[in-house]
């Protein structure tokens, strides 16, 4: 598909859809697919007159040579921020983190003609049914039926934290762990099977988060109170709308996907496993001292839960600096190849995996071991923005470019790949014609 027809998609035109039926009052929904580098890209729109809201689409990434998906990471827009939950399936931080653990990617988009997320924020509205029916439905469409009954990783941002958290209070036996950014409102009680469900919610506090610091406060002690797996990250000098959130997320749900997803044949929610409790860290949240949970000095029912000592690290470093660096070089680029243009220049292209502690900043051209360029030329390769953890650019150039290489130069020429925190992979050497 070319980048004009991509566009329109992206825009919400659907192009050449497909029409499937599906019991209940939801209306035939529309979807698209689209094969990209590291797999396909399906769009799924549907609307009912019985939901409180007016439509909802459904980006859903999956990666290449997976014979069965684990899980499924949804990320969830918060208000207002309806028509960018897109990027998420183009996301290549989040395309390596699928591909690694194997899991699908959802970027939601719920619409309402009020503008108003009090039409979807609720499971019960209809974006829980809306999501469990086209999971199932790209699911057949997709050679991956599995979809139907994987269990969730949910994080959302403001108005999409809360509709997390009323997921986690309808459908906690579906949920392997929910990160909230900046969650707003407050969904009620939660049912006692919630209490297994890891959860992290981070805030900005009083000054830079509105009311939605108080959210975090009162949903961490509510469930950390009663015993549940609750954590809570609170990250001063940053607002509502401004944190290096997935640095932080990301490790939180390695670190839980460990425990809780099951090896082998298994598959599906039902098969999920419980954390381990040998493995849970604590952590002081006025001190930010971290402490093996049964060595905790303190009330341990008003500290920080975390999976392990790694995601305890990561928390007490993201909550004293606002990001979590990462210290791991990212894979080297792969599947080079050369072509001649003329006597003087060749065109050479690759492919790379992002690396899914810090995505892709840029790459790096040498010739024998002298820098003679970089790609691209300047600026980022892909980022996020710190408001919504949007993608961009959305489609990135194509790994391709120029290089300076007489016919009889004998010199090598090899491209690095280099992370958001400068990190440099290992030189992949371009094969000689």
């Amino acid at each position: 598909m070319n980048r004009i027809k991509k566009k329109l998609l992206l825009w919400g035109i659907l192009i050449f859809p497909f029409r499937a039926a599906f019991a209940g009052t939801i209306s035939a929904p529309e979807y698209n697919q689209e094969k990209v580098t590291n797999g396909t890209i399906y769009t799924i729109t549907q609307k009912s007159s019985s939901y409180t809201f007016d439509s909802a689409r459904y980006t859903i990434f999956i990666p290449d040579d997976i014979a069965d998906l684990r899980a499924v990471y949804v990320h969830q827009h918060g208000c207002t921020m309806e028509g960018r939950g897109a990027s998420t399936a183009y996301d290549l931080q989040y395309q390596a983190f699928s591909k690694k653990w194997k899991l699908a990617v959802v970027g939601t988009d719920l619409y309402s003609a009020k503008g108003n997320c009090h039409d979807w924020r609720n499971a019960e509205s209809g974006s829980a049914e809306t999501l469990i029916k086209s999971l199932k439905a790209i699911g057949k469409i997709a050679g991956h039926p599995e979809l139907a009954d994987a269990p969730w990783l949910l994080w959302g941002h403001s108005g999409g934290g809360y509709w997390a958290l009323s997921m986690l209070r309808n459908y906690p036996e579906r949920i392997v762990g929910v990160f909230g950014y900046s969650p707003a409102f407050e969904p009620g009680a939660y049912p006692k099977t919630a209490l297994k469900v890891p959860v992290m919610m981070r805030h900005a506090g009083a000054v830079g988060d509105a009311c939605c610091w108080q959210t975090s406060i009162r949903e961490f002690n509510k469930l950390r109170s009663a015993g549940g797996y609750a954590s809570i990250a609170y990250t001063p000098y940053q607002h509502h709308n401004y944190s290096y959130v997935r640095y932080m997320a990301i490790p939180f749900f390695e670190a839980v996907m460990k425990q809780r997803l099951p090896d082998g044949t298994k598959a599906g929610y039902s098969a999920m496993r419980d954390m381990d409790p040998s493995q849970a860290w604590l952590g002081d949240t006025a001190s930010y001292n971290i402490y093996k949970a049964a060595a905790y000095p303190g009330k341990k029912l008003a500290a920080s839960w975390f999976p392990d000592s790694l995601t305890a690290a990561k928390w007490r470093e993201y909550v004293i600096t606002g990001t979590v660096i990462d210290r791991t070089p990212p894979p080297a680029p792969h599947d080079l190849q050369m072509k001649r243009r003329h006597n003087v220049t060749v065109e050479i292209t690759w492919k790379a995996d992002a690396d899914i502690e810090s995505g892709v900043s840029h790459f790096n051209i040498y010739k024998g071991n002298q820098l003679v360029g970089r790609f691209p030329s300047s600026g980022t390769y892909q980022q996020f923005d710190t408001n919504g953890d949007d993608t961009y650019p959305l489609l990135p150039p194509e790994m391709r470019t120029d290089v300076t290489l007489p016919w009889n130069d004998p010199d090598k020429i090899s491209i690095t790949a280099v992370n958001q925190f400068e990190l440099e992979s290992e030189k992949a050497i371009v094969p000689s014609m």
